[in-house]
């Protein structure tokens, strides 16, 4: 019967005791799995919430009453789940202890077939347990700018949006375009998009950085093969209240503009483009995919918070790393992914050492095992390849 403790053990060692699953104690280590994810801090914020709803006047503040809400929800959906895969461990340990009694190795498929649903949850429950950033459940706003590599590489940061586009749809995401500018001959100068669902920063930001692609150039007559770079920024999409500081009235300058591109003739005849420009830092953003300049107002308000957001943490990390002496890598070897279409077919990401042969699946949107093993490597404190700078 000792196969069968091997398999609760193989697939699941770290809910174990040190001295393994035959030990009497066994069982009850199945216990930590509540603490790992802290269940009880979980339970008591879902009884704080509950006690808030029922205050007098909880519902006057619509917004943040809703807020609220859905925090309670997401709590107990995950206490739930934590709780349902708890119980099909104890039910694997049970058979395993009755079939060592017994001496019954017959449970040993039915104990694996438990074990193989518990782990499976686990893994997805471990992984939003990563995503412990203040903001990794937010909506996230993804920018592509191309780089070095002329034509082909705004052809490249097209490829960019299109895998980006093909994994929000296989992850039930919304995506919506809010800027796209496009290259001189073909693909894309820069795109801004807002990904819609829950956890779509905390998955998204394991692709901020320098993105390289290797190929032969269908835009070279001799077919020579070429390296393109495009930089892929992540921000989260915030709340309209405090995370920013922005004084719109006196910080920002606001352009209203023409827009540009197709879009028919109301497009060119009316200034319904905004573009607004942080005037301490200079950061701008222009919006002009909406016909309604109230639209792309709101929309360029949006991303320009964002994109302070994350310039006002960057200034926080550069004061960290001159403290520490840390001081990232920058120029041509500072991509954090190659991917590789010729002389072989790869995509290896340079901070974990995750990579497929697959390319086109990687292309087609397949990039959960890319941002798994990033989210797995933060985890365990480890420091990779980190950069946010493309080659010129």
């Amino acid at each position: 019967m000792a196969s069968a403790a091997r398999v609760c053990y193989c697939l699941a060692p770290w809910l174990w005791p040190i001295d393994g699953p035959s030990s009497p104690s066994s069982r009850g280590a199945l216990g930590r799995f509540g603490s790992i994810f802290d269940v009880p801090r979980k339970k008591a914020r879902i009884s704080e919430l509950e006690s808030l709803s029922a205050v007098p006047g909880f519902w006057d503040d619509q917004e943040k009453a809703q807020k609220l809400q859905k925090e309670r929800g997401s709590l107990e959906a995950l206490v739930n789940n934590i709780e349902r895969e708890q119980k099909a461990l104890d039910d694997a340990a049970v058979l395993v202890e009755l079939g060592l009694e017994a001496g019954d190795e017959s449970v040993d498929e039915e104990a694996k077939q438990l074990l193989d649903g518990a782990t499976h949850g686990i893994a997805k429950m471990e992984l939003r347990r990563m995503m412990s950033g203040k903001y990794d459940m937010n909506n996230a706003i993804l920018e592509i700018h191309s780089g070095a590599g002329g034509t082909d590489a705004q052809d490249w940061a097209k490829m960019l949006l299109r895998m980006y586009s093909r994994w929000c749809e296989r992850a039930g995401f919304e995506l919506e375009e809010v800027d796209s500018q496009p290259g001189e001959e073909a693909g894309i100068k820069s795109a801004t998009i807002i990904v819609r669902g829950e956890w779509a920063y905390g998955w998204l930001r394991a692709e901020e950085g320098v993105h390289r692609l290797v190929r032969i150039s269908p835009f070279d007559s001799n077919a020579r093969r070429q390296t393109a770079f495009a930089a892929v920024s992540v921000f989260p999409e915030l709340d309209d209240e405090l995370v920013v500081d922005i004084d719109w009235d006196k910080d920002v300058r606001e352009d209203r503009l023409r827009s540009g591109g197709a879009g028919g003739q109301h497009v060119n005849k009316t200034e319904s483009a905004i573009r607004l420009t942080h005037l301490p830092t200079g950061i701008t953003f222009l919006s002009q995919s909406e016909r309604s300049q109230h639209k792309n107002r709101a929309t360029a308000r949006k991303v320009l918070a964002a994109r302070l957001y994350a310039h006002f943490e960057a200034k926080k990390k550069e004061e960290v790393a001159k403290l520490t002496g840390d001081k990232a890598e920058v120029g041509f070897g500072s991509q954090i992914r190659s991917y590789v279409n010729h002389p072989y077919r790869m995509v290896k990401d340079h901070r974990t050492e995750h990579e497929m042969s697959n390319f086109d699946a990687v292309l087609d949107g397949d990039l959960d095992g890319f941002m798994e093993a990033y989210l797995l490597k933060n985890a365990a404190g480890t420091k990779g390849i980190d950069t946010g700078v493309m080659p010129t």
